[in-house]
């Protein structure tokens, strides 16, 4: 096989990881809410603001770094949580629940919070970009065999698949997992049996943000720059992603994710890099017309 085609099949998987990763957030908040959370790409920004304050101001080393963006990220979504969802969850009869007047507010509230955070991080850190310290950036090359790998790559890829399994372990294996998985369910039915709703839905956020952060500062280590609003593009595919797994299928945003990482990274040998970003919007438009229920989801809603 062609070693510049394996090349680029491996940076499509690392991107498709951090999509990945992403992506989840935004399932897991879909799964118990059913609203989407369109302030979750902030959550990749303040991971990886983060992790560039650990770096200038205590030189922390670089397992530090990624638990502090995992820490800020974690953080940041209990506040986005109880600012932007919790006002508009006072009524939680099954009407309410389904109300589209309801998800269009908690929209369009989570949209206004994301402003909020980018004008913060603008204000204090101010709009251009921020570089990392050259002797954080993850881009020392690593040959294997005939392929030129860097070692940003190999982290990203690493740290994803731990994360994905970690994440897989607390949702079959625990009881805060069992607890989600239920109100993804049926949010009526787990409230009439005793779980906790909003302990349950404060942690989903919790989680989802966390890997939201480490995905930030994984991806501004490895490029060695950072700015206030990094987080919209990655934010974008990795909705895509998960409409086309169907909303609530985490496997199914995974796989997408991969899917979208790799035909980018494939289409750069047609295309310039702008027109490669149209490769996700394509997918999300043929999704719709053929898959409107997405390739993984089920027949309950619509997307």
């Amino acid at each position: 096989m062609d070693t510049y085609f394996l090349m680029q099949l491996i940076n499509g998987l690392s991107v498709g990881m951090i999509y990945a990763l992403i992506a989840i957030g935004f399932t897991l908040i879909f799964g118990v809410l059913n609203v989407v959370n369109f302030a979750h790409g902030e959550m990749y920004t303040i991971g990886a603001f983060a992790g560039l304050v650990c770096i200038n101001m205590i030189h922390a080393p670089l397992a530090i770094i990624i638990v502090a963006a995992l820490v800020a990220g974690g953080l940041s979504g209990i506040g986005l949580e109880r600012i932007a969802f919790k006002p508009f969850r006072r009524f939680q009869d099954e009407a309410s629940l389904k109300s589209r007047a309801m998800r269009e507010a908690t929209l369009l509230s989570s949209l206004a919070v994301s402003i909020i955070i980018k004008e913060v991080i603008q204000h204090f850190f101010g709009a251009e970009m921020q570089t990392i310290p050259g002797q954080y950036m993850l881009n020392n090359p690593i040959q294997v065999g005939p392929l030129s790998l860097s070692s940003g790559q190999f982290l990203i890829l690493g740290s994803s698949i731990l994360m994905l399994g970690g994440l897989q372990y607390v949702l079959y294996h625990t009881r805060i997992g069992l607890s989600i998985r239920a109100i993804s369910n049926n949010p009526l039915g787990a409230k009439y049996v005793g779980l906790s709703v909003d302990k349950t839905i404060i942690s989903t956020f919790a989680v989802g943000s966390m890997l939201g952060g480490a995905a930030g500062i994984m991806v501004g280590l490895y490029y060695g720059a950072i700015f206030p609003t990094m987080g919209f593009t990655p934010s974008i595919k990795a909705f895509v992603a998960m409409v086309m797994g169907g909303l609530s299928s985490i496997p199914g945003a995974v796989i997408c994710s991969l899917i979208l990482g790799v035909c980018e990274s494939l289409a750069t040998n047609y295309l310039t890099q702008g027109w490669s970003d149209m490769v996700a919007y394509s997918f999300l438009i043929v999704t719709l017309i053929f898959f409107p229920q997405g390739i993984f989801g089920s027949r309950r809603e619509r997307v």
